[in-house]
């Protein structure tokens, strides 16, 4: 693989295949319990219920800092941890963000990958994928454009 050092010093692989670049993927898993009530969807989901919801947040970025990495693991579990907290034993749907709409996994995801990328600071860097478990054998997956 071949690298070069950007102006900034930063190591950047630019090996490309076709017009793609090289990235860096990085994920956590966090975690939350909370309720929520869906309507328009199978009955069952549209009584009031709750999840012990496993979330994956996965960023990606094609430069590393000084230190060797994309971002410090500390850090981005901090973020997670934070955006967690505003979810985690809430009902959802009271939640501002959930006033106008639903909150399925599907919206969770998306508030969740909303969330992080604001809280990013490093400009080179992005929430590439969040997928929200809402059970062991059913998730939804977000992948910001």
């Amino acid at each position: 693989m071949d690298d070069v050092r950007d102006p900034e010093h930063r190591l950047r692989f630019d090996k490309t295949h076709g017009s793609e670049t090289i990235m860096f993927e990085l994920k956590i898993l966090s975690h939350f319990a909370a309720a929520h009530q869906l309507t328009m969807v199978a009955k069952k989901c549209e009584n009031l219920h709750g999840h012990n919801w496993k979330v994956e947040v996965c960023v990606k970025g094609d430069r590393l800092n000084d230190a060797g990495v994309v971002i410090d693991f500390g850090i981005l579990k901090e973020y997670v941890k934070a955006i967690m907290s505003r979810l985690d034993h809430k009902f959802l749907n009271e939640l501002p963000y959930f006033e106008n709409v639903a909150p399925s996994s599907e919206n969770i995801a998306v508030y969740i990958a909303n969330s992080l990328q604001e809280m990013i600071k490093e400009p080179e860097m992005a929430v590439s994928r969040v997928t929200t478990w809402e059970s062991d054998g059913a998730c939804a997956t977000y992948f910001p454009q």
